[in-house]
């Protein structure tokens, strides 16, 4: 799972600096840091991913990168239900970026739940505790 981490990590911070040096901003006005949040969350998942690559470390990493999945889609899955209802409409680059953000994290998250689940019942068959 280490290795999924690292590589969604590093989606998201493309997905990010993609769309932040990608997109041209309206005339005169300059290009939203907004467009870099998807990196922000890669960047501390890569780095969890990173250090779960050592055996001491992995299962707070992994824990770590997971609550950071987990938010990441909340808030983008969220932001984009709320647009997406607004009068206003949404832009479709925004759209975009909202979507594989949400996309990315949740993918992430559901991976990161089920290799927990068969962690758990791995560990508990070697050891012949009762399953829950």
């Amino acid at each position: 799972m280490a290795k999924t981490a690292i590589i969604f990590g590093g989606l998201l911070i493309l997905e990010g600096l993609g769309f932040y040096f990608g997109i041209q901003p309206e005339e005169g006005k300059a290009t939203s840091i907004t467009a870099l949040i998807p990196s922000f969350f890669g960047i501390p998942i890569l780095l969890g991913g990173l250090l779960a690559l050592k055996e001491q470390l992995r299962m707070h990493a992994m824990h770590g990168v997971v609550l950071l999945a987990l938010l990441g889609f909340i808030l983008s899955a969220g932001r984009l239900m709320m647009t997406l209802a607004s009068e206003d409409g949404v832009k479709p680059t925004s759209g975009a970026s909202l979507g594989l953000m949400a996309l990315f994290c949740g993918l992430l998250t559901g991976l990161c739940v089920k290799s927990f689940i068969e962690a758990r019942k791995k560990r508990q068959s070697e050891v012949g505790e009762p399953a829950e």
